[in-house]
């Protein structure tokens, strides 16, 4: 029983085969590229083992223990059309995801859910969370920022499949101009674009050719003043964010991934100081935020799990939660 689980991103896409004890195979990951379709389309026929009909000479079709397709995508999303407008990727609005891949595994079923969602999905059932945490928040900090809720084992996607999208929550009503329509979203502030972009608008100069977030956290761990402030206007949108939805639904644990919580205790030390500072009330103050134990696995982990049934995913062994 395997799931082909899918991630899809803002500038990358990745999918792997997923056992239910947690096993990893075949894992690739390919920029978006100039053609997304056609990425994708190359990425699921390579992981899954599909003909290209271009290739006659190729494989012939997906593994016979296939169970399902689970897909993870940048939003807004409509999981009851299957499509997909993610902000970052302008060519795809209202796309077809979930038909487009039907289309390349027929017979197979898919389902779809937010990359946040999947990220917390993945980090309840494989990052240790599962035994103790009955409402888990999911935020993916990287090209935009997304975020997803695990209650009581169960991912909420809300009735269009957008619940938990955290980083449009308004944190600056006097903010700048978000992509999706709106003014000050969290997004606009703590996204790797956003932070590089206020700190090139602040007077930063990399020291390297790429001026992203990479070099930002670089800089801000030497102590540059200018990115050190980058993070920690990010880590006060972000604790404002936590704390409006730990509010909401009474979360025990915040778990951050995507590719800027590469920057570790630069970013989640201001954080962790931001949350604390602003949760008044005693279930607040009793969350915990520590950064993923699944690094850029964890939405695929959660993806695959949106199609394995529960029954059947293994929780790993000795797993504990990062700051437990």
């Amino acid at each position: 029983m395997t799931a082909l689980a899918i991630d899809i991103g803002g500038t990358k896409f990745a999918a792997a085969l997923v056992g239910p004890d947690g096993t990893m195979t075949r894992r690739l990951e390919t920029p978006v590229g100039p053609d997304p379709s056609a990425t994708l389309a190359a990425l699921v026929r390579e992981v899954a083992g599909v003909r290209d009909p271009a290739d006659p000479d190729g494989p012939a079709g997906p593994a016979a223990d296939l169970i399902g397709v689970g897909i993870g995508s940048a939003g807004p999303l409509d999981a009851v059309a299957g499509t997909v407008s993610p902000v970052n990727i302008p060519s795809w609005r209202g796309f077809p995801l979930v038909e487009a891949v039907s289309a390349l595994l027929p017979g197979v079923p898919v389902a779809l859910a937010g990359d946040g969602q999947c990220m917390a999905l993945g980090e309840w059932w494989r990052g240790g969370h599962g035994s103790r945490s009955r409402a888990l928040l999911g935020i993916v900090v990287s090209t935009g920022v997304g975020g997803g809720l695990v209650l009581d084992g169960v991912p909420y996607l809300g009735p269009t499949g957008n619940a938990g999208h955290i980083g449009h929550i308004c944190v600056d009503r006097d903010g700048e101009p978000c992509p999706c329509g709106a003014f000050g979203c969290l997004e606009v502030v703590a996204s790797g674009p956003g932070m590089v972009r206020w700190a090139l608008a602040s007077g930063w100069s990399p020291a390297g050719p790429a001026p992203d977030a990479r070099a930002l956290a670089r800089d801000a761990e030497r102590g540059v003043p200018v990115a050190r402030t980058a993070f920690q206007r990010a880590a006060d949108a972000l604790a404002v964010g936590i704390l409006t939805t730990g509010a909401l639904f009474d979360i025990d644990d915040v778990v951050i991934g995507g590719g800027v919580s590469g920057a570790g205790e630069t970013l989640l030390a201001p954080l962790r100081q931001a949350v604390a500072k602003q949760a008044g009330l005693g279930f607040l103050r009793r969350m915990t935020v520590a950064g993923t134990s699944l690094g850029r696995d964890a939405g695929l982990y959660g993806a695959a799990a949106l199609v394995l049934p529960a029954g059947t995913r293994t929780p790993p062994a000795d797993r504990t939660p990062p700051g437990r």
